[in-house]
């Protein structure tokens, strides 16, 4: 066998990270067909070709499906993982190596004392491998090719589909349009889909944390967006204007960090919002001040609704309204010391973006304002979709300037829905492994709801879609570029999980697997838990 013990697994993860599938990358496209051939070196799929499948994607990037029927049941397990990676621009110097991990972790031998000092101390103890995607998640890949190779050669009495996906790190297409192709499979193969197994790897809860993690689903994502615009005038003249500067740094500072903003569900609770993108939209430098500007905040969720973020965050909006309102006023009073005037009061009025273009369709009428909107996406489909989203934003807004100043509240893509898994049965087959390798070896796996790194299962779990009624109001691209397959999405629903290798330092220049772990101990974990469900 090619893909079983820790040499084997650790030379099949050189050779996956060697590909340095940035997402968007030509070697995320190159990753789909090396995946593929690696596959097809497997004797089962020599016999049982249809099997084993490249699917083209709309935009000439692959998925990879993978089916061991071993058993005459119907019940099938979904291995997910995906094969994209950030870039590696947080390399710096060592750029040229961050997708060689043996010569990257030799590198770095040499300058231990770069380091941060627990990435010092894992270096030192040889245990560790660095580079981009060791942990996040080609190990994960590797592990569950691994067992697809085991499963085949002890002749399980289980159906395995492996699914790995391009595209997980931006906007997941590859799962997103894996989709269809699932309910296609199941057809095909008379399968149908018992439980789905991720192996992202274990994320930290807080610095420090080396527990052992079972996830049960994954938490939610919100990327809302605030748009201030503001009045513009010259430099010469500031009191006469409003600058956007100030309007989305008072958001951010009302953002950032926001433990008000925290979701607690039990004992599991949500890290805080976190900006994405700030900036003006000036185009280039001039004495006018900026006049608009933008901001785009992380949110993850759990249990809370569409409707009730909405709430929250115009809440927040409408509170930075009035600040800005405030601090106008504080200023012009104290400019009064040097001579007196007769002030222009600020006022700043907040909408949703839904607001803003039933606004602009009573002004203008609905068919200028959607071919306005369609020759903007058209005119700036080279950017993505957070981007287009932002212009049709400025766009709509300009139509509108009357009602300024103003913050405007908006989402883009990418929304995940928060899953979780409530099906007893698979819940109990969860805590016996837990309770089993706990008594039997010693190792302890703490139950965690949601897996806090976002993933893929967000699209193939249960949970809430209720925000389907919602999203295509209030993404401006919704329908465009950007959609959900809501209707696959509920189709599909099944019990999921994450159990996966560990590592440390995701998207840092530090990201490291423990090999030592990853590849001794925990394969056996891995295939005990995945023919326990």
């Amino acid at each position: 066998m090619r893909w079983q013990t820790k040499e084997q697994l650790t030379d099949l993860l050189v050779s996956l990270v060697q590909h340095g599938s940035v997402t968007l990358s030509g070697e995320e496209k190159r990753l789909a067909s090396f995946i593929y051939y690696q596959l097809n070196h497997l004797d089962y799929f020599q016999s049982q070709p249809g099997n084993l499948e490249l699917h083209r994607m709309e935009d000439g990037r692959s998925f990879v499906t993978a089916l061991v029927k071993g058993s005459s049941k119907k019940d099938t397990i979904v291995l997910v993982s995906h094969f994209d990676v950030v870039g590696v621009e947080d390399y710096g110097v060592l750029k040229e190596l961050a997708f060689q991990p043996v010569e990257l972790t030799r590198e770095l031998e040499n300058h231990a004392e770069v380091l941060p000092a627990e990435a010092r101390e894992h270096l030192q103890s040889g245990d560790w491998l660095f580079g981009r995607g060791v942990m996040d998640m080609k190990a994960g890949l590797a592990l569950q090719m691994s067992l697809l190779e085991k499963a085949v050669a002890e002749k399980w009495d289980v159906n395995l589909l492996l699914l790995a996906v391009p595209d997980e790190e931006v906007n997941s297409q590859g799962m997103l349009q894996a989709l269809p192709a699932l309910s296609a499979l199941a057809k095909k193969h008379d399968i149908t889909f018992k439980a789905c197994v991720n192996s992202e790897p274990m994320f930290q809860q807080y610095p420090g944390d080396d527990n052992l993690y079972l996830y049960s689903g994954s938490i939610g994502k919100l990327l809302p967006g605030f748009f201030c615009y503001g009045k513009e005038t010259h430099v010469g003249e500031p009191l006469s204007g409003l600058n956007a500067n100030l309007m989305v740094s008072e958001i951010s500072r009302m953002m950032e960090w926001n433990t008000d903003l925290c979701e607690q569900v039990g004992s599991e609770v949500t890290p805080p919002p976190t900006s994405l993108i700030q900036k003006d939209l000036k185009n280039e430098y001039s004495v006018q001040i900026p006049h608009t500007a933008v901001t785009l905040y992380n949110v993850l969720f759990m249990k809370k609704s569409m409707e009730e973020w909405e709430h929250d965050l115009l809440s927040i909006a409408k509170q930075a309204a009035a600040n800005i309102e405030r601090f106008s006023l504080e200023k012009v009073e104290k400019y009064k010391q040097f001579t007196s005037f007769k002030e222009i009061p600020v006022k700043v009025a907040v909408y949703t973006y839904e607001e803003l273009l039933v606004k602009a369709k009573e002004v203008h009428g609905d068919h200028e304002v959607d071919l306005r909107i369609s020759s903007v996406i058209t005119a700036f489909s080279h950017l993505d979709e957070r981007e287009q989203s932002i212009k049709v934003v400025e766009e709509v807004a300009s139509l509108c300037k009357d009602l300024g100043p103003m913050i405007i509240l908006f989402f883009a893509p990418p929304y995940y829905p928060a899953v979780v898994t409530e099906d007893e049965g698979m819940m109990e087959a969860a805590r016996a492994f837990i309770s089993k390798w706990k008594t039997d070896a010693n190792i302890e796996f703490v139950e965690q709801r949601y897996f806090s790194g976002l993933c893929d299962l967000s699209f193939i779990g249960k949970g809430d879609y209720t925000a389907k009624n919602r999203l295509p109001h209030n993404i401006p691209v919704y329908g465009a570029t950007y959609t959900l397959p809501f209707r696959e999405m509920e189709e599909l629903q099944m019990p999921v999980f994450n159990l996966g290798p560990v590592g440390k330092d995701p998207h840092q220049w530090t990201e490291r697997l423990n090999t030592k772990f990853s590849f001794e101990e925990f394969p056996p974990i891995l295939a005990d838990f995945v023919r326990n469900l």
